[in-house]
């Protein structure tokens, strides 16, 4: 009876054994460790690994690292094309006043003209035209601008002048546009009602 019982003992630790070896084989268990001195005396050398340094292994901390620096740069580059934008629009800005500037001194030098000399009515409505010609010419914002700082009657030749052009030469007129421009704006809609007004009174 003892004799059954250790062969029985015997023969699951066989099984058990080869078990883990076939396992091990197939690589689903990693037993070699654990079980070198026996593997080496049940079947000799066993397979080593290769060694795994310490840098291949995955650093979560270091790509956390990585994509925070990739989306600084870019929010960076972000920033920098935003800036370029801005003082490329600056620069068009300050263009566009110098040119609203010297259009306006132009006409302010013409109106002042017609201020002090004694001109024929005809010479000053040949310069009323010019000027008229000089605003049409020019951008509809360039010109309400020059349109706002002349006096009420200055500023009213120019309009009847305009519309008496357009109709002359069937072209487009642009009073209604610049007085709905010059609306824009709380000022602009108080100077143009009272441009209007003034107008269809018989502003002289």
């Amino acid at each position: 009876m003892l004799g059954r019982i250790i062969v029985l003992l015997v023969l699951i630790l066989v099984l058990i054994g080869g078990g883990i070896i076939w396992l091990d084989y197939l690589n689903v268990i990693d037993a070699k460790t654990a079980l070198a001195p026996l593997y080496r005396l049940i079947v000799g050398q066993g397979r080593t690994g290769l060694p795994v340094d310490d840098d291949e292994f995955i650093n979560i901390d270091a790509e956390r690292l990585a994509i925070r620096l990739e989306a600084l740069a870019l929010k960076q580059l972000d920033i920098e094309t935003q800036e370029a934008d801005i003082a490329a629009r600056r620069a068009e800005l300050e263009q566009l006043a110098e040119q609203l500037e010297e259009d306006r001194r132009a006409i302010e030098e013409i109106m002042e003209t017609l201020r002090n000399d004694e001109l024929s009515a005809e010479n000053m409505n040949r310069e009323i035209e010019g000027i008229s010609q000089r605003l049409t010419n020019m951008q509809p914002e360039r010109a309400v601008a020059i349109i706002m700082g002349l006096p009420d009657q200055e500023a009213i030749n120019v309009i009847r002048k305009t519309e008496e052009i357009a109709q002359r030469d069937g072209t487009g007129n642009l009073v209604p546009y610049w007085l709905q421009l010059m609306a824009e704006t709380d000022e602009g809609a108080r100077r143009a009602a009272d441009l209007q007004r003034k107008m269809v009174i018989g502003f002289p």
